[in-house]
C-alpha cells in the first residue's frame, strides 16, 4: 500500500512539472541566499580563529603596560629571572608598496611550539633552528609568499596554512629589524607550566597588567555587528524564498484533494498519508537544498573578496578572500532547507489533517481556511506590539532586529487586507462593465497572489530602506572626510629620530606641520586611543563636533578637558559636562563629542603637551602637512628623495579619501547585492504564483471571452492587472521602506557601530524602484499573458463542457 500511495502522490508532480520546478526553485533560492551569507560569515570567523591561534596564543593570558606603551627588554628579563614563564611578542605593520602586512615576532627560544613552525617543520620547509639564526625566516600564507619573495632585502620565506592572509610570523629578532624597533616588546605571553611559587607581578613589574585570554573574541566582538547585519538580510531573503514554497505547496495540496480523498477512501490511514507527504516534502527539500548550496557557494565566492576587503579596512580583521567548503555550512544549509520547507508547508498539512474524507474538491473549499482580513490585521497589530515590547525589554542590537523584523512581518500581514480595501474603492469608482470586472477580478485573485505580493513588499521595502541608509551614509561620509582630512600630505617616518628630522626639514617648506601622536590605553579590557594635538585653526574650523560646550577648544588646549568620539559617548553615556576616566588616575571633563565613522573603538583627544607629560614615549612618526595643493606633488617628491622612507609613507589627501571611499563602497556592496537578489526572488514569486494559478484562471476568463472580449485584450488586461497590483504594493512599500531606513539609522546603526547618521530623502531613487516594481510585475505576467494570447479557442470552450 505504501508503494502504491507513493506512486500516486508522485504522479501529481509528473502531471504538473511547472509546480515541481517552482517548489524546487523556491527552496533553492531561499537556501542559496541564506547559505551564501552563512558561508561568508563562517569563512570570516574561521579566519579570526586562525589569526588568534597563529602563535598558539588564543588561550594564553598576556602582560602589557597599563598605559599602552611598549615594554622594554628589562621588563622581560626581570620576569624571566623571577621564574615567570613568559615569551616576548613584537607586533607591527610592514609596508610593501601600498600594501600593509602585519608582522608578528615571538621569542622562539622561550616558546618554540608554534603551529606554523610545527607545520613547516613537518613539511620539511624549515628546521626550527633556521628561524633563530641569521638571516632568519619568515612564515606566511601561500598567497603572500610570492609577494614577499619579490621584495629585495627580506629573509627567506616559507609557506604555511596556519597563518591568515597578509600576516608574517618570525622570530622577534628578525621582527625588530623588519619594523626598525630594536629592544621593543608589544606584550608578553604567559606560557603554560608556571612554577607553583613565584613572586607576584606587582613586585617585579608594577607597571604591567595581566590581560585575560580572549582568542578570536577580540576581532569577533568588533565584527559581530557586521555579521549580524549580513545574517539579517540573509534571513530576509530566506523568508521571501519561503513564500514561493508556501504558495507552491498550498496549491499542490489543493489540486491533490481528489487524490487524497480517493486514497483515504481506499483505506490509507490519515496518519500514514501525512507521513508519506512529509517524506515527499523532505525529499524535495533536500533536492532543492542541494541546488541551493551550489547557488549559495557561487554567490558567496563572488561576494567574499569584497567582504574580506571591508573587514580588513574597517576592523583590521585578517579575512581570507578564498572560500572553503565546510561540513558545518553544508549540513546547516540542508537543515535550513528542510526546516523552511516544513514550516512553509505547516498550514497545508494542518488543513489536510482536519479535512473531512468526503470534502469535495475545489479551490474555494481549500481556500476557506485562509485567515480573514480582520484576523490578519489583528495578528499584525499583535506582532508590532510584541516587537516594540521586545525592543523595550532587551534593547541593543538584538532588540533592534526584533523590532525591525516585527515591523516587516506586521506590514506583510497587513498588506492583503489593505489591498482589498483599495481594490474595493477602485471597484466602486469604476465606470463601465469591463473596468468593474477588472477591479472585482483583481480582488478575487488577491488570495492566490497575496504571498507573492508580500514578498514583493518586503523586497521593495528592504531596497528603499537600505538604499536610503547607504545614500544617507555616503552623503554624510563625504562631508565628514572633507572635515577630518584637511592636511594636504600625510607622512609617516620609520622611527622617532627620523620623525624629528623630518619635522625640522618640513617646517620651512610647509604652511604647517601637525604631529599625529597617539597612545593605546587598555581601559576596562578594551582599547582606547588617546591622541594629542597642537592648537591649529584647521581643528577648530573643520573638526566634526556633534555635541559642544562653551569654550570647548580653549579648554582642551589648556589641558582642562578632552574630546571623545561618538562611539565612546553613546556606549558609556558620556556627553559634554560629564567626566571621562582615560586611565587610572587621569580623568577629564568632556568638552565636546565628535563623529568618527568607520572606527569601532573608543577615541579621545587631549592637548599634546598633556599627553606627553603622562606618556613621554609616545611615538613621533606621523605628520599632517598643510600647504597649497599645487605644491603637494613637488614636496612629496622632495621628501622621497631626501629621506629613506618605506613605500607608501607619503600619502596625498586625495589618495587617502579615495581609499576611504573605496572601503565604504565595499562595506555596502554585499547588502546591495542581497537586496537585488531578494527583489529578483520576489519577482519570481509573482511569476510562479501566476503560473500555478493558470489552471484556475481559465474558468474565470472563459465567460468574459464568450461575452465578446478578445484573447488579445484579455492578455493586455492580465498584464494591466499584474502591473496595477505591483504599483499598489510599491506605493505601500514606500512608507514601510522609510520606516525601515529610520530603524536602520537610528536604532540598528547606533547599536551596531556606535554612531547615528542623519536621514536624507532621495525621491528619484523611489521613482526608480517603483518603475522597477512595475517592470517586475509586467515581466512576471508576460508569460501567462502570452499563453492566454496563444490559447486556442477550443480550450476556452472546453470550460463550458462541464458546468461548474
Amino acid at each position: 500500500m505504501i508503494g502504491a500511495a507513493l506512486l500516486a502522490l508522485g504522479s501529481h508532480w509528473r502531471r504538473h512539472p511547472v509546480q515541481l520546478v517552482t517548489l524546487l526553485l523556491g527552496v533553492a533560492l531561499a537556501t542559496g541566499l541564506w547559505s551564501a551569507v552563512q558561508a561568508i560569515n563562517g569563512e570570516a570567523r574561521a579566519s579570526y580563529a586562525r589569526a588568534a591561534d597563529q602563535i598558539g596564543a588564543g588561550g594564553l593570558d598576556r602582560l602589557r603596560r597599563a598605559d599602552g606603551a611598549a615594554l622594554t627588554l628589562d621588563d622581560y628579563l626581570a620576569l624571566r629571572r623571577a621564574g615567570w614563564q613568559v615569551a616576548a611578542v613584537l607586533e607591527g605593520e610592514m609596508r610593501l608598496g601600498l600594501r600593509g602586512v602585519a608582522v608578528t615576532g615571538i621569542d622562539l627560544l622561550a616558546y618554540p611550539d608554534l603551529p606554523a613552525i610545527a607545520e613547516s617543520a613537518a613539511a620539511a620547509e624549515i628546521a626550527p633552528v633556521e628561524a633563530l639564526t641569521a638571516p632568519g625566516r619568515l612564515l606566511a600564507a601561500p598567497a603572500l609568499v610570492p609577494v614577499l619573495q619579490a621584495e629585495p632585502g627580506l629573509p627567506p620565506v616559507a609557506a604555511t596554512t596556519a597563518l591568515p592572509p597578509d600576516t608574517v610570523l618570525t622570530d622577534i629578532g628578525t621582527a625588530e629589524a623588519l619594523l626598525n624597533r630594536p629592544g621593543q616588546i608589544s606584550h608578553l605571553l604567559i606560557l603554560p607550566g608556571q612554577p607553583l611559587v613565584r613572586p607576584p607581578l606587582a613586585e617585579i613589574a608594577p607597571d604591567l597588567i595581566r590581560q585575560p585570554a580572549s582568542g578570536a573574541q577580540d576581532i569577533a566582538r568588533l565584527t559581530d555587528s557586521f555579521h549580524l547585519n549580513l545574517t539579517a538580510f540573509g534571513l530576509l531573503s530566506f523568508v521571501v524564498g519561503l513564500f514561493i514554497v508556501h504558495g507552491a505547496v498550498g496549491l499542490a495540496f489543493e489540486q491533490q484533494r481528489g487524490l487524497i480523498r480517493t486514497l483515504r477512501a481506499l483505506g490509507l490511514p490519515l496518519r500514514l498519508l501525512t507521513r508519506l507527504l512529509l517524506a515527499e516534502l523532505c525529499l524535495l527539500a533536500l533536492m532543492g537544498g542541494a541546488a541551493g548550496l551550489v547557488l549559495g557557494y557561487l554567490v558567496a565566492a563572488a561576494l567574499l573578496p569584497d567582504v574580506a576587503a571591508t573587514l580588513r579596512g574597517l576592523y583590521g580583521a585578517p579575512v581570507s578572500g578564498a572560500l572553503e567548503l565546510r561540513p558545518v555550512w553544508l549540513l546547516s544549509g540542508l537543515g535550513m532547507a528542510v526546516a523552511g520547507t516544513l514550516l512553509a508547508s505547516a498550514q497545508a498539512l494542518w488543513r489536510l489533517a482536519r479535512m473531512p474524507i468526503l470534502a469535495a474538491p475545489g479551490q474555494r473549499a481549500w481556500g476557506s481556511g485562509r485567515p480573514r482580513a480582520g484576523t490578519q490585521l489583528l495578528l499584525a497589530l499583535v506582532l508590532l506590539l510584541g516587537g516594540l515590547a521586545g525592543f523595550a525589554l532587551s534593547g541593543g542590537l538584538i532588540g533592534g532586529f526584533v523590532l525591525l523584523g516585527a515591523v516587516l512581518m506586521a506590514a506583510a500581514l497587513a498588506l492583503p487586507p489593505t489591498l482589498s480595501v483599495l481594490l474595493t474603492i477602485g471597484a466602486a469608482r469604476a465606470r463601465g462593465p469591463v473596468a468593474e470586472w477588472l477591479w472585482s477580478d483583481m480582488r478575487a485573485q488577491l488570495p492566490g497572489l497575496s504571498l507573492a505580493l508580500m514578498a514583493l513588499l518586503l523586497a521593495l521595502a528592504a531596497n528603499i530602506g537600505v538604499g536610503t541608509m547607504v545614500a544617507s551614509f555616503r552623503l554624510t561620509f563625504d562631508g565628514w572626510l572633507d572635515q577630518r582630512l584637511t592636511s594636504t600630505l600625510y607622512v609617516t617616518a620609520r622611527d622617532d629620530a627620523q620623525g624629528a628630522a623630518l619635522a625640522d626639514w618640513l617646517e620651512p617648506r610647509a604652511d604647517a606641520v601637525l604631529p599625529i601622536r597617539s597612545v593605546e590605553i587598555d581601559r576596562a579590557g578594551a582599547p582606547l586611543f588617546v591622541y594629542g594635538i597642537v592648537d591649529h585653526p584647521s581643528y577648530r574650523t573643520h573638526w566634526p563636533l556633534i555635541a559642544r560646550s562653551a569654550q570647548d577648544w580653549d579648554r582642551v588646549m589648556r589641558g582642562e578637558a578632552a574630546l571623545i568620539n561618538e562611539q565612546m559617548a553613546r556606549r558609556e553615556g558620556l556627553w559634554p559636562g560629564d567626566r571621562v576616566e582615560l586611565a587610572p588616575g587621569w580623568s577629564l571633563p568632556v568638552a565636546a563629542v565628535y563623529s568618527d565613522y568607520g572606527n569601532p573603538t573608543g577615541q579621545a583627544i587631549v592637548a599634546l603637551e598633556q599627553l606627553l607629560d603622562r606618556y613621554p614615549g609616545t611615538p613621533n612618526t606621523r605628520f599632517g602637512v598643510h600647504l597649497a595643493p599645487e605644491r603637494a606633488e613637488e614636496l612629496a617628491d622632495e621628501i622621497d628623495a631626501t629621506f629613506d622612507l618605506p613605500a607608501g609613507s607619503v600619502i596625498r589627501q586625495e589618495t587617502l579619501k579615495a581609499r576611504s571611499r573605496a572601503i565604504f563602497e565595499k562595506t555596502f556592496l554585499v547588502t546591495g547585492a542581497l537586496n537585488v537578489l531578494t527583489l529578483g526572488v520576489a519577482g519570481f514569486a509573482i511569476l510562479t504564483s501566476l503560473l500555478t494559478l493558470w489552471t484556475q484562471r481559465l474558468p474565470q476568463l472563459a465567460p468574459v471571452w464568450a461575452l465578446g472580449l478578445t484573447r488579445a485584450r484579455l492578455a493586455r488586461l492580465e498584464l494591466a492587472r499584474a502591473v496595477a497590483l505591483a504599483a499598489m504594493t510599491a506605493l505601500l512599500a514606500l512608507p514601510l521602506g522609510l520606516v525601515l531606513a529610520w530603524l536602520l539609522l537610528a536604532v540598528i546603526n547606533v547599536a551596531a557601530f556606535g554612531w547615528r547618521l542623519p536621514m536624507y530623502l532621495f525621491p528619484l531613487d523611489w521613482l526608480r524602484l517603483i518603475g522597477l516594481a512595475l517592470a517586475t510585475g509586467a515581466l512576471a505576467a508576460a508569460l501567462p499573458a502570452l499563453r492566454l494570447y496563444r490559447l486556442p479557442p477550443a480550450h476556452l470552450l472546453r470550460v463550458f463542457a462541464n458546468e461548474r
